[in-house]
Parts: structure tokens; sequence; C-alpha cells
């Protein structure tokens, strides 16, 4: 088994260097523990660690806050710290009282803006920052840093990492970036995903929402998956798992808090009024979709009905965790108007308004081009615009618009 250095290790020094206190979320088995406690030794400050999947510790953190940090004192670590909020006015008053940078790292295995207490006791206090599951960059070799449609940065991209022919693509998008399968230290990959589902989901799932029928939610996370990189379908999902629409919505908002999804918001302003109103729904690991929609193989889920949503997902997957490893927000979007006119993905930055398609081709069709007119009203600025798709090579349609290799994301 070898670690995987994670983008984000630049990251954490340079925040506790300023910041009281750091809470990294992140899905579990995503590898936060492992890199902070790796950073903790090369910190050398002799960091203790606590983690309150530890019943006892948990209940003396929700009985008794105070004591808690006694015993725990800082330079501490504190994994999945969702389970006591209690700390939280405690950790507040420490700090307030001491200002001393880098005394807590907190963990999470829930979002933080959807975790109790954080927001109330620490803003301002806090570096909020989520390490979502390993990047191709990370686990493929290549250089830390966002995306962005920057011809010369592509290049130098592409010098390093060579081409990816698309069954390889395919293999990456099939075997996800779980950090236990990508280093080896596990090789059965359904049993993992077997047993993700059944020991942390489910068990994180009944700590949000109570008691829950383990079938009825795995048929609903099944048909979840099912529908990756389209337009969020309540009625859809509950239909197929015999629930009701207002289960449906409670169980996606518990996997968003457990980041096991994520949603990208249609773009609209002012001036372009015409667009839809409802999310799309995308995975935060694409090994887990083809686990649930029981794609066998790289090439039965590149040749299967769900081939162009994977990769989709893939991509979008992809260029979020760019900015998520860099500590940096990432401003995403689609586009969809009531003409059913789309454009897959816009990145909004510095003014400009980037649109891109997503396509499972290695040989893109100008014409995908003439969606881009859609946003020609919108307010910012077009930036560049590109296809990603199965291209091994960097290309261009003109300067305006690229052909980008998904590899190279």
């Amino acid at each position: 088994m070898k670690y995987i250095k994670r983008d984000m290790e630049g990251v954490i020094p340079r925040l506790s260097a300023q910041y009281p206190a750091i809470l990294l979320t992140g899905p579990r088995q995503a590898g936060k523990t492992t890199m902070l406690k790796g950073l903790a030794k090369l910190e050398g400050r002799g960091r203790r660690y606590v983690s309150l999947d530890d019943l006892n510790e948990r209940a003396l953190a929700k009985a008794d806050p105070a004591m808690f940090l006694q015993l725990h004192q800082p330079p501490v670590l504190i994994d999945e710290v969702q389970y006591a909020p209690e700390l939280f006015p405690y950790i507040k008053i420490h700090i307030d009282k001491t200002h001393a940078p880098g005394d807590f790292w907190l963990t999470g295995s829930q979002l933080f803006k959807l975790m109790d207490g954080v927001q109330e006791s620490l803003a301002g206090r806090v570096a909020l920052l989520h390490l979502p599951p390993l990047s191709q960059q990370e686990i493929y070799g290549g250089s830390p840093a966002e995306f962005k449609l920057d011809f010369p940065m592509l290049l130098e991209r592409q010098k390093q990492a060579g081409p990816v022919t698309a069954p390889a693509m395919f293999e990456r998008v099939f075997n996800g970036g779980m950090p236990a399968l990508a280093s080896g230290q596990y090789e059965e990959r359904n049993i993992f995903y077997s047993s993700y589902i059944g020991t942390y989901l489910e068990r994180d799932v009944k700590e949000l929402s109570g008691a829950i029928d383990s079938m009825k939610f795995f048929r609903f996370i099944t048909a979840a998956a099912a529908r990756t990189a389209q337009m969020v379908n309540y009625k859809g999902i509950a239909d197929d798992c015999d629930i009701d629409q207002t289960t449906a919505k409670s169980w996606l908002r518990i996997l968003e808090t457990l980041g096991v999804i994520f949603y990208l918001h249609p773009y609209s302003n002012n001036v372009l009024k015409r667009t839809v109103k409802t999310p799309k729904l995308y995975f935060c690991d694409t090994g887990l979709v083809c686990y649930l929609a029981r794609w066998s193989s790289a090439a039965t889920a590149m040749n299967g009905a769900m081939g162009g949503a994977l990769l989709e997902n893939y991509a979008v997957g992809e260029i979020l965790k760019s900015y998520q490893n860099a500590g940096r927000e990432a401003f995403l979007y689609y586009y969809r108007d009531k003409d059913a006119k789309e454009i897959d993905l816009l990145m909004e930055g510095d003014g400009q308004l980037c649109p891109i398609e997503i396509k499972k081709t290695a040989t893109p069709d100008r014409r995908l081009l003439n969606t881009f007119k859609a946003i020609e009203k919108s307010p910012l600025e077009r930036g560049i615009g590109a296809v990603l798709c199965m291209a091994e090579n960097l290309g261009a349609f003109d300067k305006d618009n690229l052909i980008v290799p998904i590899s190279l994301i």
C-alpha cells in the first residue's frame, strides 16, 4: 500500500499559521485523517489526536465539553467533530482567550454549511476546507492547480502527462478516487463499495435521520446514481424505490450533507430570465456510481447507456476537486433555458463566463459551439470556451474555443 500525496498538503500548514482552527470536511474514507496525522508529524508540535467515533470520547465531549478540552489540550486534532456540536462554544472561548494559530484541527464527515453549530460559534475564527476523494492529478501524477482554460498551462500539463486513450480514460472513471482503492490497500472494489454503503453511509444516514429502511435506502441511492449528470427528478427517484417525494428530497439532502453527492445549479441573472431553476445531480465518486449501476468493467461502462453521463460526472467532479484541493471556491453552473438550449458547464471568474461542453467523442464537431451563443446576453464577458472530450491531444477550433482532453483537468 502506498500513500498518495494530497494537493491540499501545502494549503493546511499555511492556513494553520494564520487561523486558530481549521475544519476539514469531506466524505468518509476520503483521506482526511490520514493526511492530517501525517502533517501533524511533520509539524513537530506534539499535536494530540482524539476521535469522536470513540463512543466514550463522544459521550464526554457532549456531556462535559470543558473537561474534554482539559483532557485533550491544544494543539489537538479532533476527528468527526460533527458528533459533538456542544464543543464549538468551548472551542470559541479558548480561541478568544489565547488567539493561538493552529490550536485546533477539526475534521467532519458532514459539509460545514450543513453542520450544526459551526457558523454561530466559529465564524471568523476557522478556515473551512473540503477534501474530496483523490483527483486524477493526484493519482496519475500532475501539477496541483485550479483548472482553467489557459492554453499554455494546459499545453504544459500535456507535456508532463502524455496522451491518454479513451479506454484508459474510462478506467479512471470506473476506478474512481477513493484512497483505499487507489493506494492498493483494498483490491476487491465491489466488497469495498458494498462495505462503504453498509458501514459508513447507512450508519451516518441513521445518525442524521433516525430509523430508516436499509433496503429502501439502497434502492434509493441506486436510483439516484442512475440519474447522475441529470436534472434532479424527485418523483422519478421516489417512484423507483417506493418512497414519497418528501422522503426522496430528505434523503438527497442527507447524501449532500455527507459529501456523497453535489449539485450544479443553473446559471441565471436578470437578463437571462428564461432559464430553468432545477439543479443537476452529481456523485463525488464515479467509482461508486459504477458500482451502484452494476457496471462490471470500464469497457462495459464506456459502451453502456450511461457512458456520456458518467464522463460528464467525472469531468465536472475533477474540475470541482481542483478548486477544493487549492482551498478555493469554484463558481460552476450549467445553462438550460425553456427552449431546451443547454450548456453542460459554465465557469465564472474574473468577470468572465467560460462555456464548456462535455462529450464522449475523440473528434468533436464544431457545431457543438452553437449552444455557446445562448449566453451572449449575459452581462459578463464571454471567456474562452471548450469542448472537454476523449481526444488524446490538446487542440482548438479557433483562438476562442479549445478542444481539451478530459485527462488534462
